[in-house]
């Protein structure tokens, strides 16, 4: 459930770090982007989920709550700095059904969960564009080179996510970009050469009661649903899910 809280006449949100409720773990500070991401993995109590690129933890927390602390997921990332976080956001919330993995030096421990997980959920390095409403500044520091380097690592991790996913399991690419090369586009290019994975159509994807006011926002450009500052109310995010077939 998402609550908006509007901003004061000078500009400013209030200090919600320091209400009683966000320090007994009853809200999280989380764009509405963010949580429809974790909606539409269709994560559910009992399976075996895998947050391959948890970072801070922000959607491990959205999808431990979709589990309702039933079944493990795993959060991880390769970065460990970015997962410290996590620890303070788990204990905060009282999720118990998370295991967080950190890299050993710069390797990623995961080799026990090939073909086990019902959905792998990726949140995917990338340009960062989708946010620019936030952080216009950042536009100008976006080159070439970075962008290359990202749409390598998205190749890759969703190269990596792939191996974890079971039979019948689901993988679930998401960036916070507007930019088609690092979405539809890495998509495609990973179901041509995957094609024991197929992507679901926008129909599928919002099947629901829930998720039927989405259908509104497939994109135009290939696989899966986009959402804008514009057309949304939400950061720009792309959100693509692939179903293993055998």
């Amino acid at each position: 459930w998402g609550i908006r809280i509007p901003v004061s006449e000078d500009g400013r949100g209030p200090a919600l770090q320091a209400e009683p409720s966000f320090a007994l773990g009853h809200v999280e500070v989380q764009d509405e982007g963010s949580q429809v991401a974790a909606l539409l993995s269709g994560a559910k109590p009992d399976m075996h989920v895998l947050d391959l690129c948890a970072g801070g933890g922000g959607k491990t927390l959205a999808l431990a709550a979709m589990m309702q602390n039933k079944g493990k997921l795993i959060a991880a990332d390769s970065d460990g700095r970015r997962l410290m976080p996590i620890f303070d956001r788990l204990t905060r919330a009282g999720v118990t059904n998370v295991e967080v993995r950190n890299p050993k030096g710069k390797v990623l421990a995961l080799e026990d969960l090939h073909n086990t997980q019902d959905v792998v959920f990726v949140d995917a390095p990338c340009s960062g564009s989708g946010t620019w409403r936030r952080n216009p500044d950042s536009k100008w520091r976006l080159r070439q080179p970075s962008l290359s380097q990202r749409l390598d690592e998205q190749d890759q991790v969703l190269v990596q996510a792939a191996e974890f996913v079971k039979s019948g399991g689901k993988l679930v690419y998401v960036t916070c970009s507007l930019l088609r090369e690092e979405n539809e586009d890495r998509v495609s290019r990973f179901l041509r050469q995957n094609g024991n994975f197929t992507a679901l159509d926008s129909s599928e994807l919002t099947a629901g009661p829930d998720l039927a006011h989405l259908q509104p926002f497939a994109s135009r450009f290939g696989p899966g649903l986009r959402l804008t500052p514009l057309s949304a109310g939400t950061d720009g995010f792309y959100i693509a899910v692939m179903r293993r077939d055998a």
